[in-house]
């Protein structure tokens, strides 16, 4: 390949610009990966986990009550004490709980414990109990050390014979702090993958230091944006598992791309040149289309699951960034030795071409043209096969995932377990009812009275008045536990059935995590519907531009909407209806958390966009240069399937290290992951879209006002 040759846009250009510069774009990235860490670490941002939800009845009611009871310290955190023997009323039992009680109010930032013996602190039979903690300092603030404190002051019951666990604050926090090894069985699995896919360990190193560098300066970002805004445990884990696999993912782009130039004699420069012009602009348009999508949960108008989506666009956008510069500078370093330290049995990656009905194709040349001599015959089966992993959809059940599917062992699940035994289910969710007005604390106690009469209420506790007068408290207990539908049920209905025995002028507000839950749930499945199709149309608008036809965009935008409900459906069959639950480590069914279908679809209709792109980015190439529509086909599903082939199982053995993590929602959102990738790479790239090609031909890359391969160039 000439100078000449090398493509003159802009990518190109930019592509050369950073292979002749090579060190100083090195030197560049490692000093912003530096710079932006000690910046971080000085602003001393931390995760925030705020779940607040403006305009939402529950969460008005939440400042209501925070508004009235000024008091109350910022963090709330729970002792469970139970005994196998007698009542904890009195003698060894009662003894063990005072002292217990003394020693925590000595430890620094407890501001009140609260000993057992009000109303719904001790059970029916005297055997357990609930002290109450509350804090000073809010919950980022809380850690190992201090639980660790709490453990030692809590000793005196644990002498004493008694059970003791942990709910609230800091044991969350204690137990959510552990090691994760997740990432780094991700990148040793992405490493083994590149060394059997390229059979070299300098190109192996090459994509897996890129993203190492990629996603830990997209890290270094959000921690700095923690200091002026909430970003929260969850999407720090987000940011990490999405940047880690697309970081991986654009590097293989452009690396096999240059690999397969070299391989065919191509100048080292000019390659990278090359390979940043093609490549690389497939990399804009799938990192474009996942950022889009990732940034359109925000007309969810949910503030937690905008800040969840900008988390994963930040690391998208930094992988795109270093796709196009760190990459082509790391590849310049490299030079002619990129094929070094070879394993003897694997072959690298060479130019493509699936030859002639004559000829003899080999490998993936051989299975492209299969696929487009009988389309009919792989479309069957690959729409079989996504129908029926796309059926327990029907069955999904939206909610909100509680202690109870913390992993066993644990002291947070070991409380919410003793709770649900001595006091019932509900105990471990309470409803907080907030009334506001003149006559709010007249008729509180008709409230409480009505409450109680309601089907599905178990306990309902003596109001509590505000100091300022015009705000009472009445907490009811439902029969059901804070994941059950039949407390979603109660929480709807509630403040219809009191409203009359308020009197005229006080606001009913239904409030509480259980409540803010269920409002936050039925939310998102108001906004789902507009969402997806706000996606889907931008996407189309983006594919178009690209690809210069109607068909394609269409065809793309089919696919992973099948992808995407496929992969909703095998995290139903797992989480919902138990199929190897047990193997993942979860220990009970539990509903989907309400938040997660929506970003699973922006994450993985943006993710599959980028073998979509990547695949019709050498179809177009085929097409444009023979302008038969079948070998188009032939000639760019061949050249791609082995590198979508390895980075989809890079992607999936990324996704898939998440399952490790003892949280449930991080679990559902790496199955969810690995399952929508591992389709999409397979039925869909492999099966499906190749079959539709096919089948349309020249319809294609046909666009209105357009006459099809006419005047159509590479660009």
């Amino acid at each position: 390949m000439s100078d000449a040759a090398a493509p003159a846009t802009i990518l190109g250009r930019l592509g050369r610009w950073c292979a002749r510069r090579r060190w100083w774009v090195l030197g560049g990235w490692i000093a912003a990966l530096v710079g932006l860490t000690v910046l971080g670490s000085v602003l001393g941002g931390r995760p925030a986990d705020n779940l607040s939800v403006p305009g939402l009845s529950a969460a008005e009611g939440e400042v209501v009550l925070q508004r009235a009871f000024p008091g109350q310290g910022a963090t709330d955190g729970q002792v469970v004490i139970h005994s196998d023997g007698a009542s904890l009323a009195g003698g060894v039992g009662r003894r063990a709980i005072v002292e217990a009680a003394h020693d925590l109010r000595t430890v620094p930032g407890m501001l009140l414990v609260a000993l057992p013996g009000p109303p719904g602190t001790v059970s029916a039979n005297g055997r357990t109990a609930l002290m109450g903690l509350e804090w000073t300092l809010s919950a980022e603030d809380l850690g190992p050390v201090d639980f660790a404190r709490v453990r030692e002051a809590s000793q005196p019951l644990v002498d004493a014979g008694l059970t003791v666990a942990y709910a609230g604050s800091p044991a969350l926090q204690a137990e959510e702090s552990g090691t994760d090894w997740s990432a780094a069985v991700g990148v040793a699995a992405a490493v083994m993958i590149l060394l059997l896919a390229f059979g070299s360990v300098v190109t192996m190193a090459i994509p897996i230091l890129g993203a190492l560098l990629a996603i830990g300066t997209a890290l270094a970002v959000l921690t700095v944006l923690q200091a002026v805004t909430d970003i929260s445990e969850v999407g720090m884990t987000l940011a990490l598992m999405i940047g880690l696999g697309v970081s991986v993912d654009y590097a293989l782009f452009v690396v096999t791309r240059h690999a397969e130039q070299m391989a065919g004699g191509a100048g080292v420069e000019d390659s990278i040149a090359h390979a940043t012009a093609r490549a690389g602009r497939a990399v804009l348009i799938a990192g474009g289309t996942v950022a889009v999508a990732v940034l359109g949960l925000a007309l969810a108008d949910i503030p937690f699951v905008t800040r969840l989506g900008q988390a994963a666009a930040i690391a998208v956008v930094v992988a795109v960034l270093a796709a196009i510069t760190l990459l082509p500078a790391a590849l310049a370093i490299a030079g002619g030795h990129l094929g070094r330290w070879r394993l003897p049995f694997v072959r690298g990656p060479r130019p493509v071409d699936p030859g002639t009905d004559s000829g003899r194709p080999q490998g993936w040349a051989r299975w492209s043209l299969a696929v487009t001599r009988r389309p009919v015959r792989y479309l069957a089966v690959a729409v079989a096969t996504l129908a029926i992993l796309s059926l327990p959809v029907f069955w999904m059940e939206l909610g909100q995932v509680d202690a109870g599917s913390d992993p066993q062992g644990s002291t947070t699940r070991e409380a919410f377990t003793l709770v649900a035994t001595g006091f019932g289910p509900g105990f471990n969710g309470p409803i907080e009812v907030v009334l506001e007005g003149p006559q709010a604390v007249t008729h509180a106690d008709d409230v409480a009275q009505r409450a109680r009469d309601l089907a599905g209420v178990v306990d309902v506790q003596p109001p509590v008045p505000a100091p300022s007068g015009d705000v009472a408290l009445v907490t009811v207990i439902p029969a059901a536990g804070p994941a059950s539908p039949h407390t979603a049920e109660m929480v709807e209905r509630l403040a219809g059935r009191l409203k009359p025995v308020a009197g005229a002028g006080t606001a009913v507000y239904v409030t509480g995590p259980t409540a803010v839950g269920v409002d936050l749930s039925e939310q998102i499945a108001s906004r789902l519907p507009w969402f997806i199709g706000a996606v889907v149309l931008i996407s189309l608008v983006l594919l178009m531009i690209e690809f210069r036809s109607l068909m394609v965009p269409l065809q793309a935008a089919v696919m992973n909407l099948l992808s995407v409900t496929a992969a909703f459906g095998v995290v139903v069959a797992i989480f919902q209806w138990g199929v190897m639950r047990s193997a993942l480590g979860v220990p009970e069914a539990v509903a989907i958390e309400a938040w997660v279908p929506m970003m699973l679809f922006a994450i993985l209709f943006g993710l599959s966009m980028d073998y979509e792109v990547f695949l019709l980015s050498r179809v177009r190439e085929g097409w444009v240069a023979t302008g038969d529509p079948h070998r188009s086909v032939a000639i760019g599903l061949a050249s791609t399937a082995r590198v979508i082939t390895a980075a989809a199982l890079i992607m999936v053995s990324v996704f898939l290290a998440f399952v490790i993590s003892d949280d449930v929602i991080v679990k559902m959102l790496g199955i969810g992951l690995a399952t929508a990738v591992l389709v999409d790479a397979t039925i869909i790239r492999l099966m499906l879209a190749p079959a539709l090609l096919s089948l349309f031909g020249r319809w294609n890359w046909w666009l209105p006002g357009r006459c099809g391969h006419e005047g159509d160039t590479d660009g």
